[in-house]
């Protein structure tokens, strides 16, 4: 004889067997693989580095200094070098003519921008001309490579003869 089912039981099993089939149905869709996923579109290309114009290429010498400090040799050197013969040679004697401070502003290509005295030798008005006058005509000066302008900053020591030495180059005084 077989036992019967109670008539509760029905129901509860049409139940468990609708839970298992959701069950199913939710745990094969884990083993479906995902979706093709296209891959990202390649970069546009950059545009290539800017070369400087041609007219805008420097043509004399480059300094290769990170900081106004260490661009002050290279353009005391390259005053020396354009003024030669006007270098006092040794030790500067105790007694000068004048003793003055010049910014001088630099741009990218070596030009000169500005002139402007920090301590002036007001009382040798010529010796302040024709220092202004030297500075201008060395430009250009050595082109700040790592800085898009610079201030070179010396302190001119004059003796009465015309001669001169930097402050940055100098050879002492007595």
């Amino acid at each position: 004889m077989k036992p019967r089912s109670h008539p509760i039981h029905r129901p509860l099993t049409h139940s468990l067997l609708a839970v298992g089939a959701v069950s199913l149905a939710l745990l094969s869709g884990c083993n479906t693989p995902p979706p093709a996923v296209k891959p990202p579109p390649p970069p546009a290309p950059q545009p290539a580095a800017k070369m400087p114009e041609p007219g805008v290429a420097p043509n004399g010498p480059t300094s290769l200094a990170r900081n106004s400090k260490e661009y002050r040799k290279d353009a005391a050197g390259h005053l020396y070098g354009m003024h030669a013969d006007r270098i006092y040679k040794g030790r500067m004697p105790p007694l000068l003519e004048a003793v003055g401070v010049l910014n001088v502003d630099i741009d990218q290509k070596g030009s000169v921008k500005a002139v402007n005295w920090m301590r002036a030798p007001k009382h040798v008005p010529h010796v302040m001309a024709e220092i202004e006058r030297m500075v201008k005509a060395s430009a250009p000066y050595p082109v700040p490579k790592h800085m898009s302008q610079v201030t070179y900053t010396d302190v001119w020591l004059w003796h009465k003869s015309g001669k001169f030495q930097l402050d940055t180059l100098t050879e002492g005084q007595d």
